[in-house]
């Protein structure tokens, strides 16, 4: 087989789908140049087609908390295989899934299974606005509940009519949500929030922003939607909800609920979540959902976790990953910001925002060097179990001989 470089793949891939791939993040848009096209990876390594490797902090956008292919997902699956891919049928395996989740996370009392993570926030949505009896929604600027309609920052493709009862409301400031409470709260179904932003670079809450949201929820009977797709086992076996003490009404999960593989999942209250159909009248269904393939991994991945408590580790590794790489950066007299928690971190150049220039020039400089960060000043990078002290010198290395050249 000719090896082709990566321009010459992306330009091939343009003339058979939109934009060259299946999802915008994955397109370099936001950095510059061509993707990186993958042909395997193994830990915490990725392989490009053109034979290199990297360490990898984006880990399928968080999906990965063990690594790539970890031997006892790899293991589960390759036995799941042969028992049939799809049943489109219950199966035994759901409900050990939702049991390991419904132990996990206090607030979840019932769960259903998607396939993404959009579909999660859909059927929690469409489930609140059922059981309020109301249509608004507050979400916050910045953050990212999956493609549907009504909670796109874009306008494009997207009648008015969709998004007349969405409210956004700047993440972090209380005064403003309270106003928009306020003004709403006759008609205010659900509000719905990343608990960390993960969408807009790490954002962590500020004091006394979620216990506000909850204390609002209770007082104006609307339901406080926790969206965990990120957060959901990956800052904690519990979420973020168990790291803040904070039970929304409803959950949405994803990511590592699937072990890697597609998924999604909403949950909360019985007495809310006993009005999806077949028991009540709100309608969400699909046919690959709960998967037998997605949730052998789901269940393998949450039982490594329970069992090898790997959070206290993970914590501590990031966070000599991110302080060296910023006082690397305070040695050269370069403001740069990280946020943190557990095994999430984001890097925010400049002095007010991000400079976005300078993120580009990092992220290539890095992205020669074979370290991969998420392609985006926006988005979160993460940590797994696979990555290696070693992992985290190297990159440190590299950190430091590219800053330089800044």
């Amino acid at each position: 087989m000719v090896k082709l470089t990566n321009g010459e793949l992306f330009k091939e891939a343009k003339k058979f789908i939109p934009g060259g791939v299946n999802s915008p993040a994955r397109s370099f848009k936001a950095v510059g140049g061509n993707p990186v096209f993958i042909k395997r990876a193994y830990g915490s390594k990725i392989y490009g087609e053109s034979g290199r490797k990297f360490i990898d902090y984006c880990l399928s956008w968080g999906a990965l908390i063990l690594g790539h292919a970890s031997p006892g997902v790899t293991d589960a699956l390759s036995r799941a295989i042969k028992r049939g891919t799809s049943f489109g049928m219950a199966t035994r395996l759901e409900i050990e899934l939702a049991r390991l989740i419904t132990e996990a996370v206090p607030s979840i009392e019932q769960l259903r299974l998607t396939n993404s993570g959009t579909e999660a926030v859909m059927g929690a949505i469409r489930l609140a606005r059922a059981y309020t009896n109301k249509d608004k929604v507050i979400r916050f600027q910045g953050s990212y509940h999956g493609h549907a309609d009504y909670l796109l920052d874009s306008p494009a493709g997207v009648p008015t009519e969709f998004m007349k009862h969405t409210i956004s409301t700047p993440y972090n400031d209380i005064g403003k949500l309270e106003e928009s409470v306020e003004r709403y709260r006759g008609d205010l179904a659900a509000i719905i929030v990343e608990p960390v932003a993960a969408n807009c670079g790490v954002i962590l809450p500020a004091p006394g922003f979620l216990q506000t949201l909850r204390s609002l929820a209770d007082r104006y009977n609307f339901i406080l939607v926790f969206d965990e797709v990120v957060t959901g086992f990956r800052i904690s076996y519990n979420g973020a909800q168990g790291v803040f003490g904070i039970r929304p009404d409803l959950t949405c999960l994803g990511k590592i609920i699937g072990g890697g593989l597609p998924v999604g999942g909403f949950g909360g209250k019985r007495k809310i979540m006993r009005l999806l159909a077949p028991e009540g009248d709100v309608y969400q269904a699909g046919t690959f959902s709960g998967n037998p393939m997605t949730v052998t991994a789901g269940i393998t991945t949450l039982n490594i976790l329970k069992e090898t408590s790997p959070y206290n580790d993970l914590g501590e590794r990031t966070k000599r990953l991110c302080e060296g790489i910023r006082l690397k950066a305070q040695g050269y007299g370069i403001r740069l910001r990280i946020n943190y928690i557990d095994s999430m971190f984001s890097l925010f150049f400049g002095e007010a925002g991000q400079d976005r220039g300078l993120f580009k020039r990092f992220f290539h400089g890095l992205l020669k060097k074979g370290i991969y960060l998420s392609p985006s000043c926006t988005e979160a990078n993460f940590l797994s179990t696979a990555h290696s002290d070693g992992d985290i010198e190297k990159t440190l290395e590299v950190v430091k001989d590219r800053l330089g050249k800044l």
